[in-house]
Order: structure tokens, then sequence, then C-alpha cells
């Protein structure tokens, strides 16, 4: 009896295998400037390093670098749906100002105005919230602070 051949058909070729994209990518990059300018960049390393060196020793870029990593401290510390209040509250905020007034609302209330704002329970529900949080602030910005991450981690820094 006559052995039987064992065949393997390839595949059927659905895309571009690895090579084939590799290649498209370099092209790619080679039509849009990309690879001159990192060509560049690698053979101007030392001025470049220089540069960001100089850069970076500005004490303007040092207080830039500190201002945000406090930012990204404090938001760190606020859970998420109180940020999203936050920021939703103050497009609010912007978008509500922004309005245009009747001439009507721009007149003052005047005393009997200003009396029924007083006893208006629903503007001072509104308002409280506002008052706690200046007071808050106003606390905050009477304490003296030396060294801001000192302060925030409560752990001694050379910073």
């Amino acid at each position: 009896m006559a052995k039987s051949i064992e065949y393997q058909p390839e595949p059927a070729k659905i895309g571009p295998d690895a090579r084939e994209e590799l290649d498209r990518l370099l092209e790619t990059l080679h039509q849009h400037g990309v690879l001159r300018l990192l060509n560049d960049l690698v053979a101007a390393n030392n001025e470049v390093a220089q540069i960001l060196v100089n850069g970076l020793q500005r004490q303007g870029t040092l207080n830039a670098i500190q201002n945000i990593s406090l930012m990204l401290m404090a938001l760190s510390s606020l859970p998420p749906d109180r940020v999203y209040k936050l920021a939703f509250g103050l497009r609010d905020l912007a978008e509500a100002i922004s309005q245009p007034k009747a001439d009507d609302e721009e007149k003052a209330p005047g005393v009997h105005g200003a009396w029924k704002m007083l006893q208006d329970d629903d503007l001072w529900r509104a308002l409280r919230p506002l008052i706690h949080g200046l007071a808050a602030f106003s606390r905050r910005m009477e304490e003296p602070v030396d060294k801001p991450i000192s302060a925030f981690t409560g752990k001694p820094s050379d910073a």
C-alpha cells in the first residue's frame, strides 16, 4: 500500500503581516518628518539636555512644578464624586453669572425686599454651604506654612 502524503495548506492571508505593518509604520513616520525629528533629537542630545537642565533650574519652573504637584495632592485627597460636583457646580455658576439679566432684576430690592430675602428659607439653605466654605477657606489661609509637603504629609522635608 502506498503511504499517504501529508499536506498542510497555507492559511489564507487575511491582512498584512507584522513585517508589512512595520514597514508601513516606518514609511508613515518618515513621510510626516517624525524620523527626522527623532534623529535630530538624538544627535543633539547634549544640547537638548543642557536646555532642559537650564529650564528646570529656574525658580519659576521649580515653583510651577511644586504648585502642580500640590494641586494634584489636593485633588487626590478628594473622592471623584466631590470633584465632579465641584467642577460642574463651578460650570453652572459661570453659566448663571454670564446669563443676561432682565431690567427688573437689576433694581435694588429695597428695605422691604431685603427683609423678605432675610426670611427666605430656601435662600439661607443655598447660602449656608457657601458661608461654611468661606469660613473653612479663611481658616486655611490663616495657617502658616513653611514647607507645603511637610504640612501635607506631616513628615519633615529638606525641600
